[in-house]
């Protein structure tokens, strides 16, 4: 029988799914959500079902291996690279994945989101850097995150989406809520020139109040000679534009 403390957890996924779907950062049965419990294994989405539909009886539990514990269904087509981050991470306690549109685009067009442009981002996130083409729910996709895991908290997929993960669930959500924003945002300011980047010096008091403040370190390079302002030609904004309607009207 379930404790009140699982359900209250698989009551959270199910809250964390919807919202997902109800953001439009997944479509049809894409995505997962997964969270370590205190006994060491984990609770996750189990495969083909829309998470815009996602009861507490589609939460599976597994082992550290994948194998199934309980619930059923099988555990989501993921579950690998969820394994492998918090193999890696100790710290973290829950995992999301999704194809947020504008974060996705630029996935696909092989772009990271690593320059220092929101103040926000740059303390909740650092950079967001991108990892290589993995085919999807195979041993690649952990492989091709591993030079990140250590140092990031949300990682663009290329060509696939983005995953993001945090101490507690709500952190992991977050941190795609606030991935999703920072791409749509950036697209825009490259409509109108390019991001007018942080300098160095705001970026060191950034990292400063990040850790004095809350504890966290924020991953980002200062260098003597950073620009503060990117311009893209016409050419760039089109090829941008152009991915993004194609994801748009596959939706």
């Amino acid at each position: 029988m379930s404790s009140s403390s699982d359900i209250s957890i698989k009551e959270e996924m199910v809250s964390v799914c919807h919202r997902i779907a109800q953001k439009n950062m997944i479509s049809a049965t894409d995505g997962n959500v997964s969270v370590r419990t205190e006994n060491g294994t984990f609770y996750t989405t189990r495969s083909s079902v829309h998470k815009g539909d996602v009861t507490v009886d589609d939460i599976v539990e597994v082992d550290r291996y994948g194998n199934l514990l309980n619930g059923v269904g099988r555990p989501s087509t993921e579950l690998k690279m969820h394994l492998f981050i918090y193999e890696q991470r100790p710290d973290v306690n829950a995992v999301v994945h999704a194809h947020p549109t504008f974060a996705t685009a630029f996935a696909a067009s092989g772009q990271s989101l690593d320059k220092p442009v929101f103040p926000e981002v740059l303390v909740l996130l650092g950079k967001i850097p991108l990892a290589p083409y993995a085919t999807p729910s195979t041993e690649e996709v952990p492989e091709s995150i591993r030079p990140f895991v250590q140092k990031h908290n949300a990682i663009l997929l290329a060509n696939h989406g983005a995953v993001t993960y945090g101490a507690t669930l709500q952190a992991a959500y977050f941190a795609m809520e606030k991935l999703e924003h920072a791409a749509q945002i950036t697209l825009y300011t490259r409509l109108l020139g390019g991001e007018r980047e942080l300098t160095n010096d705001q970026i060191k008091k950034l990292r400063n109040i990040s850790e004095q403040s809350y504890g966290k370190k924020v991953h980002f390079d200062v260098s003597d000679d950073q620009k503060s302002v990117t311009h893209f030609t016409e050419s760039d904004v089109y090829e941008i534009l152009k991915r993004v309607l194609q994801r748009l009207n596959e939706k």
